[in-house]
């Protein structure tokens, strides 16, 4: 994973704690396959919460050639809609911050699965999430 963001606080900025966590397709578990399509971050500090996605079609279908993009699309939907409190989403998107991150990056069996949480330290949480997206989940 990559280092805690080393940069210099922005002027008038402390940099802050986050924990994030990767969104990863897993066509078939038993497989042990996957592909990592997006990021959670959460700054509790900040009150920030958001995630971000980017599916590559053609790399998942060399992966899982049957694989229901739309389906896997309105999943990572739905979790930047919870991490945003969309009442649409239910229940969980009206719960406080730290418990939607909580429920979001809890181990879960669908194709959509969270990593472990990881940590970092930034003045700046949405930018820290892009730089995140970047290395984590975009090629070159």
């Amino acid at each position: 994973m990559p280092e805690p963001d080393a940069s210099p606080p922005r002027a008038g900025g402390a940099r802050e704690a986050f924990d994030y966590a990767v969104l990863r397709v897993v066509p078939r578990v038993e497989r042990g396959e996957r592909m990592n399509v997006g990021v959670i971050l959460f700054c509790r500090a900040q009150g920030f919460l958001d995630a971000r996605a980017e599916l590559d079609a053609r790399r998942l279908l060399a992966l899982a050639p049957d694989l229901d993009l739309e389906a896997v699309g309105h999943h990572l939907d739905f979790v930047r809609r919870v991490c945003a409190g969309d009442p649409a989403c239910g229940f969980v998107a009206g719960l406080p911050q730290a418990e939607r991150f909580g429920w979001l990056v809890s181990p879960a069996s669908t194709i959509v699965q969270p990593s472990r949480v990881h940590a970092g330290l930034s003045a700046d949480p949405a930018a820290a999430l892009e730089r995140l997206l970047a290395e984590l989940v975009r090629l070159g």
